[in-house]
């Protein structure tokens, strides 16, 4: 049977890159596959150089809780053994985004990933060790359920000033980023699928995913008027002019 694990990602920074290299280091939007794979495989205490197959085969979805605001910095550095100064690098943050990501697969390796995150090997953190989680980032096992499912169903977790933002934009719609299905190459690609964490020969393939909307959790759709309720007499061009 499988299982869908979802955690909160959320802090007052985050970058997840996936085509960062030497020294500009930019993050995408939303969390990577890589990336909180490499939270969870850190969560079980396993070393670097571990093959990742059996987490790399979870399938993986990521929920837009509250998208936050893309930030740049810059940072100094001086090489270890020379002690000489290394070129000024951009570093690109996520500043106060929350995110609900999820990891779908065999029901004992989803209950052991969560069991982890409850008492981490080592602390979690959001891409970068610069980046500590503001609150547990583990939520819920969803037994059975799919990995669409538990990320449409889970229990919104933006801040209170962001949702009386968006309830005043009157918008009820979440971005969702799954993992397309096998066989199904239509959508956009990312290069987050790990192959090896050893820092000596890190590898990552490509993988396609989906983005859809779902309403947010707790909402209604407003219903709309048909055709059949809707007769000429009600509609009016000129309502709005009348009485001016």
């Amino acid at each position: 049977m499988s299982s869908v694990l979802t955690l909160c990602l959320a802090g007052p920074l985050q970058s997840w890159g996936a085509s960062a290299r030497f020294a500009r280091r930019t993050t995408e939007s939303a969390p990577t596959k890589s990336g909180v794979l490499g939270l969870l495989a850190a969560a079980q205490g396993r070393d670097r150089a571990e093959d990742p197959a059996d987490l790399a085969a979870l399938r993986f979805g990521v929920r837009v809780d509250q998208p936050g605001t893309r930030i740049r910095d810059y940072q100094t550095a001086e090489h270890a053994d020379t002690e000489k100064a290394m070129p000024v690098s951009e570093r690109f943050y996520l500043a106060d985004a929350v995110f609900v990501a999820a990891v779908e697969g065999d029901d004992a390796l989803v209950n052991a990933l969560y069991e982890a995150v409850r008492a981490p090997v080592y602390l979690p953190y959001l891409g970068r060790r610069s980046c500590p989680p503001d609150r547990p980032v583990d939520i819920r096992v969803h037994h059975g359920a799919t990995l669409h499912a538990a990320l449409a169903g889970e229990a919104w977790q933006a801040s209170e000033w962001y949702r009386k933002r968006r309830r005043r934009a009157l918008r009820t719609e979440l971005t969702v980023i799954t993992e397309a299905d096998a066989g199904d190459d239509a959508g956009d690609t990312l290069r987050d699928q790990p192959l090896s964490f050893d820092p000596r020969h890190r590898r990552y393939a490509l993988r396609t995913i989906r983005t859809m909307t779902v309403p947010v959790p707790g909402t209604r759709p407003e219903p709309q008027p048909s055709s059949a309720d809707v007769t000429p007499a009600d509609h009016d061009p000129t309502r709005g002019l009348k009485g001016a």
